[in-house]
């Protein structure tokens, strides 16, 4: 337990992409479950699980359960918890390390190349800030369980967007990452909407 804490304590205030890869090099070779990395982020655990589950989101086979996740991570930041709780046998639930090693991995430049341009800026009050990001989240998860194809891949990459903005308290990012969750989901509306429309015209042939 020690040498999680003292992971916990050394990057509460670095970046995310090295945040990422500490918890990187620190996570068990053998198996890492939900409930070690929930200690090993501590209070940055929202973001962090939040910019994870944006990531795997994007994978296609994987959208329904991470839409499950995110439901949890939205309605826990609109009630303002201090860190993500998720029920035992979910953080007692082995993630494939291989897997997610190799996803952290790639996403690693990609974040470090974003954090030349995402800087605090524009603060807003935090707990009215973390109760519209879930609030947010919680809309773009709902989007995640539409059965239509690639509509996983919109959805995921703007919870990455929200989750950097809000780990790195860019007020400008987050207010265009909020303002394009709106457009996404305008757009999954109207998807779903064509697609009942032609679903209703084929039975009706």
């Amino acid at each position: 337990m020690g040498a999680i804490y003292d992971v916990t304590f050394s990057i509460t205030r670095i970046p995310t992409s090295q945040l990422l890869r500490v918890v990187l090099n620190n996570a068990p070779a053998d198996h890492v479950t939900l409930a070690w990395l929930l200690r090993s982020l501590g209070q940055r655990s929202f973001g962090m699980v939040m910019l994870l589950l944006g990531l795997v989101a994007m994978v296609p086979g994987v959208s329904v359960l991470t839409g499950l996740l995110l439901t949890v991570l939205g309605f826990q930041m609109m009630m303002a918890h201090e860190a993500l709780i998720l029920p035992r046998f979910v953080e007692r639930r082995s993630l494939p390390p291989p897997r997610i090693a190799w996803l952290v991995e790639h996403s690693i430049p990609v974040i470090k190349t974003l954090e030349k341009v995402i800087r605090p800026r524009w603060h807003t009050p935090f707990m009215a800030t973390k109760r519209v990001v879930g609030f947010v989240v919680l809309i773009l998860a709902a989007t995640l369980f539409m059965p239509i194809p690639l509509s996983n891949i919109i959805p995921g990459a703007l919870i990455m967007l929200i989750a950097l903005a809000y780990l790195e308290e860019d007020g400008v990012l987050l207010c265009i990452a909020l303002s394009a969750s709106f457009g996404s989901l305008a757009i999954t509306i109207m998807e779903a909407w064509a697609t009942l429309r032609g679903a209703d015209f084929l039975l009706r042939l």
